[in-house]
């Protein structure tokens, strides 16, 4: 699964690296522990090019009768994609990215659970292959919500847990939120383990494992 993760770039950052012209209302400002049912930013693409939002992490598919689904909904299993009517809709409609420069995973040990953090090698801005949907309650007041699809482990992350976030390469992420893409066979290719030799992991502190804590002081690897 995919239950935290980190995006510290710069906004004028993301800008550029999803060829984002139009500055939006986004109140963006760097997270250091991203948490379900939180507001995340996510790239979407519009008639006018590429455009960066926040949407509520943990989605709420739009025949949802109330919003408590969400926190229920954090991810969804490439595996089963086309066979859940909350998803299977949404891949051929209404993908995301959701922009991301390092994420935690748990690791079950004798002691307890150890949690690391996982980046590029570059620790550069990478994509999580992401679906959203929009809702609407009974008084016509709409919610944005998304999900992060997961995938089996590649061998850096097996040691570590059994699911991963898919993480697009560069060269799909423009096909993968083409808006007139609907080839739901070419876009379930993209749902794979990412290079691990293009990933590191490493130790961080278990404050990380409290919500309520959000500092650069996560990002230090721990002896």
């Amino acid at each position: 699964m995919c239950g935290r993760f980190t995006i510290t770039a710069p906004y004028s950052d993301i800008l550029i690296r999803y060829y984002i012209d139009e500055e939006t209302s986004i109140n963006y400002r760097p997270t250091y522990n991203a948490a379900p049912m939180q507001y995340i930013p996510a790239v979407v693409n519009g008639s006018n090019g590429n455009r960066l939002g926040n949407l509520r992490w943990g989605l709420v598919p739009s025949w949802a009768k109330d919003d408590k689904i969400g926190s229920k909904m954090i991810n969804a299993r490439a595996e089963t994609i086309t066979e859940k009517p909350s998803f299977n809709r949404l891949l051929s409609s209404r993908r995301c990215i959701i922009p991301a420069d390092g994420f935690y995973e748990w690791q079950q040990r004798a002691g307890g659970k150890q949690p690391f953090r996982i980046t590029l090698k570059d620790e550069s801005i990478f994509s999580f292959a992401g679906l959203y949907d929009i809702w609407t309650n009974k008084d016509g007041n709409k919610l944005a919500t998304c999900t992060i699809i997961t995938t089996e482990p590649n061998s850096l992350m097996a040691d570590i847990h059994n699911r991963m976030p898919v993480i697009l390469r560069k060269e799909e992420e423009n096909e993968w939120i083409d808006r007139d893409n609907t080839d739901v066979q070419a876009l379930l290719k993209f749902l794979k383990p990412y290079d691990a030799h293009e990933m590191r992991t490493y130790p961080v502190s278990t404050e990380v494992g409290n919500v309520k804590n959000n500092s650069p002081d996560l990002l230090t690897e721990i002896n």
